[in-house]
């Protein structure tokens, strides 16, 4: 079996030899470009680093970028032996992701602005110097994505993993245990897995050093998936082994040992340990570089068919331009957000056959939705003027104009406030008299009390339980100028655990009150 291989990847950097007018120009053009794209969404990028710095999950970021450079720096003679090939498609593509930011920056969603900032930069690359400058630096620009701080969408999965498998683990060895969500009693004392206990810092970690000792030791396709395979799957259930051996370690010190900082000092020895067991048995099938499994060669030039100088120049340019469009359009769609709005006192009538019994939290519902910025607020709680059914708690917050996190949707770190956990969460569809409305249904939990939570969002006029839908028609007033108020609609209503969640009382509730509270938003003003 004959193999093919890649004169360019094989051929030592001595053997390179670059030829070409337009070769000589292509990579300062190419690194001119590269820092256009850094400062114009400096912003974005700068947003990065300050996650960077504020968390211990997303601090590897500091040295994916320099990793990433010294990867590229590393084929730099071959690099410049490439025939620049300028692409059209690369243009394309930069000006798909900078559509893609711009629309980001307008519903304020920064992990899409800074994969789409982050892929400008291959999209450059492409652009100017064409598909084999691409596939030559295929591993340190995809390296580049790792370092943008994603992954908490994974928090609640792990964090759900984590509980059942420590759960599970304690039963079969014989530890009485009783699970509530993500909370856990022994007999000795009571356990919750949180966001610092979910691992998922540990498998961002190892996928970070798995794709690059995957990179450096190994050329096979299939043996390097295995190797991020591995890098995934070992912290998941690894964090799973950690959190028992800590519960079990408090359990049998009589919740001595491995309740305060020591906790977490268990928790990175016992990764350093995996990760070092991993990376040690990956060695051992490591493969040799394929520049040593093939004979010296004799310096070729591979300048042949490069690009004119022209041709490099206008594709460095167009790249210029496109980065440049963006940032000035997303300037344009931000022009009326510090302008002043008057203050709104957000009043409701009573629903019919509902009397309101207090303008706060009454009895035992005591909750309150946690909220970003100052939108004008309304909450109340009320009953049926028949007396039949439990109070439903009304919470209404309504924004004139969205800015950054001051909006209808923004990432809180506890969305449910502090108190109380989600159990579970869905999309309901509810009956009303205009027809079916789909809400956000949550089941929070705090020890044996309840909370049946429903939510829903009008943008612009519209009423969804999609995050998504909310976006994108904030994205849209904002870039065509029309409205962009938006309103949080919450009902709530308390019940023991043993007993049903009252899904009817809040159907009946939203029947009354959901007509009563389009009229008022209606009459509010609103802004451009």
């Amino acid at each position: 079996m004959s193999v093919q291989l890649d004169p360019v990847a094989c051929l030592p950097d001595a053997a390179v030899q670059p030829d070409g007018h337009g070769q000589r120009h292509a990579l300062p053009l190419l690194l001119l470009a590269l820092a256009a794209v850094v400062l114009l969404y400096h912003a974005t990028f700068w947003s990065m680093l300050e996650l960077w710095s504020r968390s211990q999950t997303f601090a590897h970021g500091f040295l994916i970028v320099p990793i990433s450079c010294w990867l590229a720096w590393r084929r730099r003679a071959r690099l410049a032996a490439l025939a620049p090939q300028p692409s059209r498609p690369g243009l394309l593509l930069l000006g798909a992701l900078g559509l893609a930011w711009l629309l980001a920056d307008a519903a304020n969603v920064p992990v899409v602005e800074q994969y789409a900032a982050t892929a400008m930069l291959p999209a450059c690359v492409l652009a100017i110097l064409g598909w084999p400058a691409v596939r030559l630096l295929a591993f340190p620009l995809a390296y580049l994505f790792l370092a943008v701080p994603f992954g908490e969408v994974f928090l609640e999965p792990l964090i759900d993993f984590t509980a059942a498998f420590t759960v599970t683990a304690l039963q079969w060895t014989g530890v009485p245990v009783f699970r509530d969500g993500s909370n856990f009693s022994l007999p000795t004392g009571n356990w919750s897995v949180v966001e610092a206990c979910s691992g998922l810092r540990y498998l961002i970690a190892a996928l970070a050093l798995g794709a690059l000792f995957a990179h450096v030791n190994f050329h096979s396709t299939r043996r390097r998936l295995a190797v991020m395979a591995a890098a995934l799957l070992v912290p998941i259930l690894a964090n799973g082994v950690r959190a028992y051996m800590i519960v079990m370690l408090g359990h049998l010190s009589n919740m001595r040992l491995a309740v305060g900082v020591d906790h977490l000092i268990y928790g990175w020895l016992f990764f350093g340990l995996v990760a070092l067991l991993l990376f040690w048995l990956a060695a051992r099938w490591r493969e040799l570089p394929l520049a040593r499994a093939v004979p010296p060669a004799q310096p070729v030039r591979l300048g042949t068919g490069a690009a004119s100088l022209r041709a490099v120049v206008r594709a460095s340019a167009a790249c210029l331009l496109l980065a440049a469009l963006w940032p000035a359009l997303a300037l344009a769609s931000h022009r009326d957000d510090g302008a002043a709005l008057p203050a709104i006192v957000l009043a409701l009538p009573d629903p019919p056959a509902w009397r309101r019994l207090h303008d706060a939290a009454a009895g035992n519902i005591d909750w309150q939705a946690p909220y970003a910025g100052k939108p004008a607020l309304f909450a109340a709680t009320y009953a049926r003027q028949d007396g039949d059914g439990a109070p439903v708690g009304l919470q209404l917050r309504w924004y004139a104009r969205q800015v950054r996190d001051a909006e209808l949707l923004t990432h809180l770190s506890s969305p449910y406030g502090a108190r109380w956990t989600a159990l579970a969460q869905r999309v309901r569809q509810v009956g009303l008299p205009g027809g079916a409305l789909d809400v956000r249904e949550s089941v929070l939990a705090h020890g044996g009390e309840r909370l049946l939570v429903w939510r829903v969002y009008r943008q612009g006029g519209v009423v969804t339980a999609r995050p998504l839908l909310v976006k994108l028609l904030l994205a849209q007033a904002k870039l065509l100028g029309r409205r962009q108020d938006g309103a949080d609609l919450i009902v709530f209503a308390a019940y023991d655990e043993l007993a049903p969640p009252p899904r009817a009382h809040l159907q009946a509730f939203l029947r009354a009150a959901l007509p009563v509270i389009e009229q008022r938003l209606q009459e509010l003003p609103h802004g451009p």
